[in-house]
């Protein structure tokens, strides 16, 4: 154990967040998603949902300011009528982190899955809220 880092954030996680670069992207995944289908290096956070691990990963995590596409959402699907009250959950969490509005971009569901593939890791929780999948690109520690 060591001081002032969440309990949610497993050793694998934290090695995977060290690990990254600026560029490199990271996906929070819902426990729909395929992950295993995806994901280059896969993280399992079992019991978790996305809120709570987007808001322990962002004290350590700095977002890309180089990019306007740092967050990242899967668009609703035509005809479904869902509405992903989550994304204002991320919002607040990522304006608090980041001292500033944080816009998500939205993206079609295979572009997502198609960035999803390229992303440097995917983090699997058991998120069940709808279309709660995030993905955020990486900045420097300035």
């Amino acid at each position: 154990m060591l001081k002032g880092i969440p309990p949610i954030i497993s050793p694998e996680l934290m090695h995977v967040l060290l690990s990254m670069g600026h560029g490199d992207e990271l996906v929070l995944a819902d426990g729909n998603f395929p992950a295993a289908t995806h994901a280059r290096r896969l993280v399992r956070l079992p019991g978790h949902g996305v809120p709570p691990v987007l808001e322990a990963v962002l004290r350590f995590f700095p977002l890309d300011t180089y990019a306007d596409d740092h967050a990242v959402v899967m668009s609703v699907v035509p005809g479904d009528p869902t509405v992903p009250v989550i994304w204002d959950q991320y919002r607040r969490l990522l304006a608090a982190a980041e001292g500033r509005e944080i816009k998500l971009t939205e993206i079609e569901r295979m572009a997502f899955y198609e960035r999803a593939g390229r992303a440097f890791a995917v983090v699997a929780t058991s998120e069940s809220a709808l279309y709660a999948n995030l993905i955020l690109k990486k900045g420097v520690v300035a």
